[in-house]
C-alpha cells in the first residue's frame, strides 16, 4: 500500500525559507515521476512542481526561481526547497506521483506571515 509522509512545514516570515521532505513507501519510487502539490484554504489542490525519474524538473510560473524540487532514490524521498516565501504560498503541501496520484498523506502546513 502506498504511504506518503510529508514533513518540514512551519510558520515563516515573508522572504524566509523552508525545506519540505516526503518519504514514500509501497510504490516503485525510482521509476515514478513525483510531484509536490499544495492546497490553500478555500482553493483546489494544485500541482506545484514535478521531477521525472531522470531528474528533470518543472514548476508552475508562480514559484519558478524560488522553489526547487529534488529526489533521492536511495531513500525513496522527494524534497522541496522553498525560498523567498510569500504570503500567497501559504497552504498544505503534499507529495504524490505525477501519474495515478492516490493515497494522499496528511501533508505539511506552510504558513507565511509576519
Amino acid at each position: 500500500q502506498v504511504q506518503l509522509v510529508e514533513s518540514g512545514g512551519g510558520l515563516v516570515q515573508p522572504g524566509g525559507s523552508l525545506r519540505l521532505s516526503c518519504a514514500a513507501t509501497g510504490l516503485p519510487f525510482s521509476i515514478s515521476a513525483m510531484a509536490w502539490y499544495r492546497q490553500a484554504p478555500g482553493k483546489q489542490r494544485e500541482l506545484v512542481a514535478t521531477i521525472s525519474r531522470a531528474g528533470s524538473t518543472n514548476y508552475i510560473d508562480s514559484v519558478k526561481g524560488r522553489f526547487s524540487i529534488s529526489r533521492d532514490n536511495a531513500k525513496n524521498s522527494v524534497y522541496l526547497q522553498l525560498d523567498s516565501l510569500k504570503p500567497e504560498d501559504t497552504a498544505v503541501y503534499y507529495c504524490n506521483r505525477v501519474f495515478g496520484a492516490s493515497n494522499w498523506g496528511q501533508g505539511t502546513q506552510v504558513t507565511v506571515s509576519s
